[in-house]
């Protein structure tokens, strides 16, 4: 007999089949029990009334691994209208302790740390796992939308002797997914040392505009591939898709400084950056103003953008740079970059730099490259926001911060 999952027992009434999974949660009456077994596709209860069979599953631990055949019926008060009559249960693997966490409920109780020290287990509970099925869906977007785009994937080496940032110099519209190492100095709950970043590149661009409309087909992408292959999960955590306009709105950064200035009455001019609550204010602005919950910032300082930014066109002293703010959180960033070998060293000698570490780099440069740009998106900062979760490391597989290199 082949396996059958949870969430395909609907087609097998009067059918029997059988499941393996695990224990999840049992309920002992005085002549029978019900046990709820838990795999991949979800929930599904077993009766079990045969003295011998109570007396076998009574004292098994939550998380013994188990098979079970039994007949399908209808029962509309079990976990997906159905339940498993006259069973056959079968231990296959059996826990030496008990679980320290309790993956019966139907959210977990205990707090983010005990979560993520445990995260071997933790991670099997069905809430947990719907907000990964989620980040997978949106690669999956992210993936189907720049291939449709007509972009090449690419994976570049992440041990490097400089600076790189540009696949442009072979194909004219690459991205790559792959995780990114920093050594963050900040213990905050939007902020990791280890994360995915979603990038791309763009050749022959007219400015930073069009990198932006790009970015903007992306995150459609991501939420078309999330809406489409993670319906499930979504309705597990609770949880709508945002809309995205087809104008995003957009901001100058010195014009968002002065809105917030004037909407909080903080004095704001002359930053050169946006700090998180100035970006939560932002959002809220966009929310009541646009009725949308993304906007764009553009035109960061200079001064807060890599050497290989392009400056604004009139302005100098601002970058042909952007943010996209989603729900008051910064979720990419991107911008034109320099594309003549002249302006690189220009840069570089204006910020007391060596062109030597860069050689590799700078030589793509030297032998002719057209106005390009690209943008980067943070996976788990975009699943963390989409889901409401309250920490980033809640969307993250396995966090990697100040403090946490295990498990």
């Amino acid at each position: 007999m082949s396996r059958t999952y949870t969430d395909e027992l609907r087609r097998h009434v009067g059918e029997r089949v059988e499941l393996s999974g695990w224990l999840h949660q049992q309920r002992q009456h005085s002549r029978i029990s019900f046990v709820i077994l838990r795999d991949r596709g979800g929930l599904a209860q077993i009766v079990v009334e045969e003295p011998a069979v109570v007396r076998t599953v009574a004292p098994l631990l939550p998380e013994t691994v188990l098979a079970v055949e039994g007949v399908v019926a209808d029962a509309p008060q079990a976990p997906g209208g159905v339940e498993l009559h006259d069973p056959a249960i079968t231990v296959i693997a059996e826990p030496r302790e008990h679980p320290p966490i309790e993956l019966r409920r139907p959210q977990l109780k205990e707090q983010l740390p005990t979560i993520l020290d445990n995260a071997p287990v933790a991670l099997r509970h069905p809430r947990q796992r719907a907000i990964f099925e989620v980040s997978a869906a949106a690669l999956a977007g992210y993936r189907t939308t720049l291939d449709r785009l007509g972009f090449t994937e690419i994976q570049t080496p992440k041990i490097v002797g400089g600076a790189t940032e540009s696949g442009a110099n072979v194909f004219e519209r690459v991205y790559e997914t792959g995780p990114v190492f920093r050594a963050e100095p900040h213990d905050t709950p939007r902020h990791l040392a280890e994360y995915v970043s979603l990038d791309a590149e763009i050749g022959f661009i007219e400015d930073h505009r069009t990198v932006m409309g790009f970015c903007r087909e992306a995150v459609v992408g991501m939420l078309e591939g999330v809406a489409g292959r993670a319906g499930t999960a979504l309705a597990q955590l609770g949880i709508h898709l945002p809309m995205v306009p087809d104008e995003i709105p957009v901001l100058h950064f010195a014009d968002a400084l002065a809105l917030i200035e004037e909407g909080t009455g903080e004095a704001v001019t002359g930053e050169l950056d946006l700090a998180p609550s100035h970006e939560r204010w932002l959002g809220e602005w966009a929310l009541r103003t646009y009725g949308s919950e993304f906007v764009f910032v553009e035109g960061y300082p200079m001064d807060k953008r890599p050497f290989y930014t392009h400056p604004e066109e009139g302005r100098p002293e601002f970058s042909a740079s952007f943010d996209l703010l989603f729900r008051g959180l910064e979720l990419v960033t991107g911008g034109q970059r320099l594309h003549r070998h002249e302006d690189y060293l220009r840069a570089l000698a204006e910020r007391g730099m060596s062109a030597a570490p860069l050689e590799g780099y700078l030589q793509a440069f030297r032998y002719g490259m057209p106005p390009h740009g690209g943008f980067a998106i943070g996976l788990e900062r975009f699943v963390s926001r989409l889901t409401g979760a309250q920490n980033i490391r809640e969307a993250t597989l396995f966090p990697r911060d100040l403090k946490r290199l295990s498990p």
